[in-house]
């Protein structure tokens, strides 16, 4: 089937679709809707690598690791794990990403030895707030929240807060009875042992909710699965990912419209063939995007510079609006029969909507996973002890410093000269989205709200019938809450 250009959502005036325009630029206009409510609509890509929901975590090493790939893979996202690791961490993680249930969440543990400063340490390792204590035979004992350690000295052994029996169930418990027993117990996370009583998952009460609204992305061997990015120079790790079952490869670099690129994806095809898919970057041109799809790459990525840790646009002033660079390319891989990925500048879930209807295929979280617990540092406590975690680019010094640990410092200074990015900042966990799960609830709330004002029942339905109004700055403004705020 070939895709002509009156299935892409329209301009209200012809004439601004050769404007360059950013998403704050435009809005979407109202549509008449006669379905019943919001939740019937479908935001599953038609044309995706088995993702149930069209957004994937960046390959950054301040975000995607193993807890993130984890985590967004059993709930219809998938996560993209950086090409800076060493192969031996990633066939670590991708063990255990492909061990772990798609359904529970994988549990955090202490011994009755442990002291609380010991579970402390940890409980932030995963958002359910929870370390449970487990005996010799990994029989779980006990499970700790931070309120049942407030005003205990640090040092006090775990197993002097044991109080009660202590509440499980086994694998086989459906949603709703898991929901019901730890509403009926009044707890809020239940964990889940095998016929052995031992500890193998843990299960919270927004779990069992969250589990009959969303489905896992998983491989053809139904576990969950994760992409890998690769550099171009770094064609020997394809064979052993390729081994281990790895079926999409993300080809990064920042300049993605360059011979070695194009020569990469066609050295790529010639060894494996076209059953993997290649998510080839960075393009901001409809020429770029043809080099790539016609060099066989299945998506390719819409992105240069606009992001908080990023300098690349304003140092070199090479760059393009997002929604036209979007916008443009889409059309072009439109006619190839490929995809765009809409990368950086997806602040808000109204950003997902405006790249979906340029006819993203895919949109692409950075900064907004990376104050997640689930994203790859460890917490950290400012002065007022508010929670932060560390955040940088990936051609700053520091990401430089950590690839480059190896070499000798003569090595690492002259690499040093080359960084373009930002190499921290502190970005703080934003009330109410500490977690990946509650920016997946909330991104996916609006985005199906945006598609039933457009009256679109699914994705393909919304790229056609998506109208694009260009709004000045005062209009922009008006839409934004207004309210007073006293301190």
């Amino acid at each position: 089937m070939f895709y002509s250009y009156l299935t892409i959502m329209k301009f209200n005036n012809p004439l601004y679709e050769n404007e360059e325009l950013t998403y704050q630029d435009v809005f979407l206009f109202q549509n008449y809707f006669d379905g019943y409510s919001r939740s019937e609509v479908d935001i599953q890509p038609k044309y995706n690598f088995w993702t149930q929901l069209p957004i994937v975590s960046a390959n950054m090493n301040a975000v995607t690791g193993k807890r993130m790939a984890e985590t967004i893979a059993r709930y219809w996202w998938l996560g993209v794990l950086p090409q800076d690791m060493n192969i031996d961490t990633l066939q670590e993680i991708i063990n255990h990403i492909k061990s772990a249930s798609i359904k529970y969440d994988t549990p955090i543990t202490v011994k009755a030895s442990n002291t609380i400063r010991d579970a402390m340490w940890i409980i932030h390792k995963r958002s359910h707030n929870r370390v449970v204590m487990i005996n010799d035979k990994d029989e779980p004992i006990w499970i700790f929240s931070e309120n049942d350690m407030k005003n205990l000295d640090q040092f006090s052994l775990l197993w002097n807060l044991k109080t009660k029996k202590l509440i499980t169930a086994q694998d086989w418990v459906s949603n709703k009875d898991a929901y019901n027993l730890m509403d009926e117990n009044w707890i809020s996370s239940l964990p889940i042992v095998n016929k052995e009583n031992k500890l193998i998952w843990i299960l919270t009460k927004k779990d069992c909710i969250r589990h009959d609204i969303y489905k896992p992305t998983l491989n053809k061997d139904w576990k969950l699965n994760v992409a890998v990015a690769v550099g171009i120079h770094w064609f020997d790790k394809i064979e052993v990912l390729y081994n281990m079952w790895i079926n999409i490869f993300v080809l990064d670099t920042a300049h993605g419209y360059q011979k070695s690129m194009i020569e990469w994806i066609k050295k790529f095809r010639e060894t494996y063939g076209n059953e993997a898919i290649v998510i080839a970057w960075n393009v901001i041109t409809p020429e770029a995007t043809k080099a790539l799809i016609e060099a066989w790459a299945n998506w390719v990525k819409v992105w240069i510079g606009p992001w908080a840790m990023c300098t690349t646009r304003m140092q070199t002033w090479v760059w393009r609006p997002q929604f036209t660079a979007v916008y443009k390319c889409a059309l072009e891989a439109k006619k190839l029969w490929g995809f765009v990925w809409a990368d950086w500048w997806i602040k808000e879930p109204r950003d997902v909507a405006l790249a979906l209807a340029a006819w993203a295929n895919h949109v692409m979280l950075w900064t907004t996973f990376a104050w997640t617990y689930e994203s790859t540092w460890d917490i950290k406590y400012d002065e007022d002890w508010l929670m932060y975690k560390e955040n940088y680019g990936m051609a700053s010094k520091k990401a430089v410093e950590l690839r480059n640990q190896k070499r000798d410092n003569f090595e690492i200074e002259k690499r040093w000269m080359y960084r373009e990015w930002i190499s921290k900042s502190k970005i703080y966990l934003r009330e109410w989205l500490e977690s990946v799960w509650d920016i997946i609830d909330t991104f996916t709330t609006w985005l199906r709200s945006s598609m039933s004002y457009v009256w679109a029942s699914n994705l393909e339905e919304f790229y056609k019938k998506a109208v694009i109004w260009v709004q000045t700055n005062a209009w922009y403004i008006e839409g934004t809450p207004h309210w007073r705020i006293r301190r």
